[in-house]
């Protein structure tokens, strides 16, 4: 908000510069942003008559015009204004005058021939915003010649552009900031009092009809006779001006200027309009029905903007006989606009929910002045106190007669508008530190306290000697809730930069915790493995089983909650497979949620997808592509578990219908189930244009951190390597079909054990030969000793160990 401070120090005593005043702002909370010295614009140019104006000998376009600035001597001053003349009082740039909103320094000149001794200004030269191409002809009479014109223009004044925070409604207006200057310089604050406005009878009645009384809690309308539409007074508008408002007329001025000083939107309608459009066609004797109700959706109202709006059941409506008239809290209707011809008025004052009113700007793309304060939250206290302001000025600007008022109040009772707090000395200290005393720290006393919430309006009631009650007023009852409320105010006003620095004796160097280090090594091993690191949102379609869906979504498509990773990677698969950038491998990193019975779940997750020809080059497979394989897909997780140390055990999984039901694993890891890997099924692979081959792979990353986060991962031991040479034995056989690999690999381990280095299966063979529901499997094993080199005759019993082992445990039948 600008603050004009000439505006200001009519409410309060301005002790402060201006730079001063400012810091003092800032450092309660208040962020000024700009300081506009207005008193810089025009400093040297003086108040001139002009006494003569003559045609430019040289050119068409330029006057030679004699003006008298006050000084005994004639200036002659060349103007290329249309509208200069002579008899008439103007701003005249003297010799040596810099005027900073155009960069230009006066200096005596020539122009065409003839000299010129200053300039004749106008009002976009003097940085003030006109609608006259030309310059400024001062309306008064018999001015005294020479005077500085900063007074007559407004431009002896600085403004402040302050941003109030979210929670201070009440910043939002001059009587706000005086307040708030008042409690931190310790000024005396001055506020306008309106007295009461006489209502005389006549004119139309009103009767108001209030649908919803939470949304609009109090309503007053107003209908003011006799009105007399005419431009507002000067120090009106320069007031408007200096806060950025454009001046209209008497009327609307008002209005805008009430809500500027204490805060409260008004509304002004014509009166006659408003009758026309409820369908009424007298105009005496007669009652007009404001209602304020919801939308209905479809209906349509043209704002002052001159936009049709396109309404919905959020938009909150003033109505007139049901008709809309204006959109409520946030923009009136063209139709009822306050124009030249308005004899008669219908002011409104109300106060609407601030819900209501966000919900309904933003449903219509607009936002106003208006809003902008209900959204925050208006005084409820000082509705009538604005009213009565409004109406004064309205009978002695506009000359208007209040000739009948309409009240509908559902506000709780005015004793409840205020809330008392218990504050405890104690618990201020505790949270505000010691404060500075010069050489010394020293505590906030019980005296600092009340002093400091006794200038922001507070009532302070003892307890005993450490504890008060606190008695909020009005104007602070929407952001002063609770004891901590109360202590951060006594912080802004005795000042944060009087309160010692406090920092730890000691600072530790910054480290990772060990899941974020663990997740930063995981995404650096896959993508060292090829993989691409992707992001999809976590919102989705509806309509898969145990999804959450979502109560008031955006969108339809993005209503639901996803419940794994696969399908989005499926979809960015075959998105990049259409738009011809080839097979996608990459994974990604997230969250998941699902409903189970005992309510929701949710769980990081990571998944990754594969496919396509791995080979960098086609040279030596001329040109043809090469699918991935089982074992080529399963080797990348392979690597990524290796270089994490993890020994992972896989069992065939049937559960997933997306997945093929022959190639596809369940994952698991200290007999926790890890997740899932498996191709595609070649359905959904049809259905989607997908390659020959592409697997998918989800992990759960809960379980996976849980197992790396052991000792032996995070900080892997040293194991000496054996310098004596390796001993390698093959064994072969056929083995049912139903025992896995992995359960021949245990067997082969236990068995052997110390002197086992390694086993490794290199064949597999079905077909010819191989019995019915078996298969032919070779295994290399690889026997070594740390302390000396393996015989025979140690090396066979341990072998053959081992072979009667797979025998007995599986009925296997020996080739070898």
């Amino acid at each position: 908000m600008r603050i004009s401070l000439k505006w200001l120090q009519e409410l309060v005593e301005l002790k402060l510069s201006p730079e001063e005043l400012a810091e003092t702002l800032t450092l309660a909370g208040f962020e000024v942003e700009d300081i506009e010295d207005r008193r810089t614009w025009a400093a040297g140019v003086v108040v001139g008559r002009v006494l003569e104006r003559q045609p430019h000998p040289n050119a068409d376009k330029l006057s030679v015009c004699q003006v008298d600035i006050g000084t005994g001597e004639t200036l002659n001053i060349v103007c290329g204004a249309s509208n200069v003349r002579a008899d008439i009082y103007v701003p005249v740039a003297t010799v040596g005058t810099y005027l900073p909103n155009i960069d230009l320094k006066i200096k005596p000149a020539k122009l065409r021939g003839v000299p010129s001794q200053g300039m004749i200004c106008s009002l976009k030269e003097l940085g003030l915003p006109s609608d006259v191409d030309g310059i400024h002809i001062f309306p008064q009479q018999n001015l005294q010649l020479g005077n500085d014109v900063r007074p007559l223009l407004g431009l002896d004044d600085v403004i402040l552009d302050v941003t109030a925070t979210a929670n201070r409604a009440d910043a939002l207006s001059m009587v706000g900031i005086a307040r708030e200057v008042a409690a931190l310089t310790g000024a005396k604050l001055t506020l306008p009092e309106p007295g009461e406005v006489s209502i005389s009878q006549g004119g139309f009645n009103l009767a108001l009809k209030i649908a919803d009384t939470q949304a609009c809690p109090a309503y007053i309308g107003t209908v003011i006779d006799q009105v007399k539409i005419a431009s507002s007074p000067e120090w009106l508008q320069q007031r408007l001006r200096a806060a950025g408002v454009r001046p209209i007329n008497n009327v609307v001025d008002i209005t805008n200027y009430v809500m500027l000083e204490w805060g409260q939107p008004l509304h002004a309608f014509d009166g006659n309009r408003l009758q026309s459009v409820a369908g009424m066609e007298t105009y005496h004797g007669t009652s007009l029905q404001i209602g304020v109700r919801f939308a209905n959706a479809g209906e349509t109202l043209k704002t002052l903007d001159g936009q049709t709006r396109t309404l919905s059941t959020q938009n909150l409506l003033i109505t007139a006989n049901n008709k809309p008239v204006a959109l409520a809290g946030v923009m009136g209707g063209e139709e009822t606009e306050v124009h030249d011809g308005t004899q008669n008025l219908v002011l409104e004052a109300a106060l609407f929910d601030s819900v209501a009113i966000r919900r309904s700007s933003r449903s219509v793309g607009l936002r106003s002045e208006s809003s902008g304060r209900y959204e925050r939250g208006v005084n409820r206290a000082e509705l009538e106190v604005s009213t009565r302001r409004a109406l004064s000025l309205m009978n002695e600007l506009a000359h208007g007669v209040i000739v009948h008022q309409e009240i509908a109040d559902s506000r709780p009772d005015r004793a409840t508008w205020s809330r008392s707090i218990e504050l405890r000395l104690d618990r201020v200290n505790e949270v505000l530190g010691p404060i500075d005393l010069g050489e010394q720290t020293g505590e906030l006393q019980g005296a600092d306290v009340e002093r400091t919430l006794t200038a922001l309006g507070c009532q302070l009631t003892p307890i005993d000697d450490q504890r008060w009650t606190v008695e909020v007023p009005p104007y602070r009852y929407r952001d002063l809730e609770r004891e901590i409320d109360l202590v951060e105010e006594i912080a802004r006003l005795y000042g944060y930069d009087k309160f010692c620095d406090t920092l730890p004796d000691k600072a530790e160097a910054g480290y990772l915790p060990v899941e974020q280090d663990l997740i930063r090594k995981l995404r650096a091993v896959l993508r060292a493995e090829g993989l691409t690191e992707l992001m999809h949102y976590s919102l989705v379609k509806p309509g898969e089983d145990r999804q959450i869906v979502l109560a008031n979504p955006l969108f339809v498509e993005y209503s639901a909650l996803r419940t794994d990773l696969i399908s989005g990677l499926i979809d960015a698969f075959q998105y990049n497979q259409e738009q011809g950038n080839g097979s996608l491998n990459g994974f990604e990193i997230g969250r998941i949620f699902w409903q189970e019975e005992e309510g929701l779940q949710e769980a990081d997750a990571i998944a990754g997808i594969m496919g396509g020809d791995i080979s960098s080059s086609k040279w030596t497979k001329s040109g043809r592509e090469q699918p991935m394989t089982w074992f080529e897909a399963k080797g990348i997780l392979e690597n990524v578990y290796q270089q994490f140390g993890l020994q992972v055990e896989y069992q065939p999984d049937r559960r997933d219908s997306r997945l093929h039901p022959g190639r596809t694993a369940s994952l698991w890891v200290r007999g926790n189930r890890l997740g899932i890997f498996g191709q595609l099924h070649p359905q959904l692979r049809q259905e989607k244009g997908l390659p020959d081959s592409v697997y998918v792979f989800q992990l759960d990353l809960d379980v996976l951190l849980n197992s790396l986060n052991e000792d032996e991962i995070l900080v892997p031991q040293f194991k000496p390597y054996s310098t004596y040479p390796a001993a390698d034995r093959d064994i072969a056989f056929f083995a049912p079909v139903k025992v896995t690999v992995a359960e021949i690999e245990k067997a082969i381990t236990k068995a052997a054990k110390d002197l086992l280095e390694s086993v490794e299966l290199f064949d597999e063979y079905r077909g010819e030969n191989v019995p019915q529901g078996q298969r032919s499997l070779a295994f290399r094993l690889i026997y070594r000793s740390s302390d000396r080199t393996l015989t025979d005759t140690e090396i066979e019993p341990v072998h053959n160990k081992v072979r009667e082992s797979l025998v007995e445990k599986f009925g296997v039948t020996l080739r070898s």
